[in-house]
């Protein structure tokens, strides 16, 4: 069996438990797209394990993680991840494996992408300034390094140089410090040295597990609403989302893919700028902030959050194809008197299907709420769909019905024991 994860929404659905969840049967778990912009906590034996890089599921015994080609890396994030892994007693050797077409975030990029950041004034478009957007853009335009260069290191050295020079150019227009080349190249020496171990062909790793019917799990970063062709661009991410970037980001064809997970929380929150229809505030706002801990794992920030928004997740669900969904921190909306869901958008007096806005729309839609009487029963960890309120059934059963998927899983809290098998 081969099967996606993604996010259904803009990030921070809490994909990295349900991955975890699922991954107790896999053989492989698999990144494929974005890079340490991404964050996916894991609870697992009564401690935290905040990833950015490492693959949700390695923290079970028999499975291998693996960062495919379209991951870009951090490689001073990767190798703390390691550590912080190794320090706990995890065994990555054999483990863990990585591609060596993976590009590299490098430290010009991360100082650009602040640079373009704060230039931009007050139209940023809250970027996490890890250097995503740049190591893409360098990708694309033929500028990159990948971790192939870094193992031949006369050609990493000699483009390091090259890219450094033209890139500390335009930092200096930017009034920003330069790079400094030969401090950076020592560190990648080292940085080299700790990571080569882990680097291997991914693409027949995969192959392999299929041939031999193993069961492999795509890890999706972000939430489609980012996705850089079908998100509101250019408040989006820099990678594609969708069931179409496994292909381009490991190299599976699509068609050996049997199962797609969509996360869906039970109310929407998004880190950054950029439209937001359903979005809350005042006290409201703040309190399912404060008990949904809706502060980025990346960044720290304060999430924005609203209603969920049914128009949004059932584009998200069609465009990735879509057959169970996992429902997240619904024991956050406990305590709530009234709960709406938006089920579609009005612009100018007529109904607008997401797929038909961009940024300009989604700033202006009005959305369209369904009211739910909310539950003052705490369901925090419960284990049992008997033991759910009435009232959250009801919101469920609606959920269920208006996007026409099945619903597999119901997560009641953040450890990796607190969900309701649906």
């Amino acid at each position: 069996m081969v099967s996606l994860i993604i996010g259904s929404q803009w990030g921070d659905e809490g994909k990295g438990k349900i991955v975890d969840l699922l991954s107790e049967k896999q053989d492989l778990v698999v990144r494929f797209h974005g890079g340490n912009n991404a964050g996916h906590t894991v609870i697992a034996n009564g401690k935290k394990y905040p990833f950015h890089l490492m693959p949700s599921g390695i923290l079970h015994k028999k499975v291998a993680g693996v960062i495919a080609n379209g991951t870009v890396l951090d490689l001073d994030v990767l190798v703390s991840e390691i550590e912080m892994l190794q320090k706990d007693g995890y065994k990555l050797e054999g483990k863990l494996l990585i591609s060596d077409r993976c590009h590299i975030i490098m430290p010009y990029h991360k100082a650009m992408d602040e640079a373009m950041e704060n230039a931009r004034g007050k139209n940023k478009l809250g970027t996490t300034k890890r250097g995503i957007g740049p190591a893409l853009a360098d990708k694309v335009s033929y500028n990159g390094i990948r971790l192939y260069e870094l193992l031949n290191w006369p050609q990493f050295e000699e483009k390091f140089k090259f890219q450094t020079e033209i890139k500390n150019k335009i930092l200096k227009v930017f009034k920003v410090k330069p790079i400094n080349i030969v401090d950076e190249l020592a560190k990648f020496k080292i940085l080299m040295e700790f990571i080569e171990p882990f680097i291997t062909d991914t693409y027949q790793v995969i192959k392999k597990g299929v041939k031999e019917k193993e069961n492999i799990l795509f890890e999706g970063a972000h939430g489609v609403m980012l996705d850089n062709d079908f998100g509101p661009y250019p408040y989006v991410t820099g990678s594609n989302v969708i069931t179409g970037a496994v292909n381009t980001g490991s190299g599976l064809p699509v068609k050996d893919m049997k199962e797609v997970w969509a996360v869906v929380k039970a109310y929407t929150s998004r880190v950054g700028e950029g439209p937001f229809p359903t979005e809350l505030s005042g006290k409201l706002a703040d309190s399912i902030r404060e008990k949904g801990a809706e502060y980025g794992t990346t960044t720290g920030r304060p999430r924005r959050v609203g209603w969920l928004d049914l128009e949004a997740v059932k584009f998200a669900l069609e465009v990735t194809g879509t057959t169970n969904i996992a429902i997240t921190k619904i024991d956050v909306l406990s305590g709530l008197d009234e709960i709406k869901v938006c089920t579609g958008y009005k612009y100018k007096g007529k109904d607008i299907p997401y797929s038909s806005c961009g940024y300009v729309e989604l700033e202006k839609v009005e959305p369209v709420y369904e009211a739910f009487k909310g539950w003052q029963k705490n369901i925090d960890g419960v284990k049992s769909e008997s033991k759910l309120p009435k009232e959250a059934k009801a919101y469920l059963k609606f959920i269920e019905k208006f996007l026409g998927v099945k619903i597999g899983i119901i997560s009641t809290g953040p450890a990796r024991e607190e969900y309701i098998k649906y």
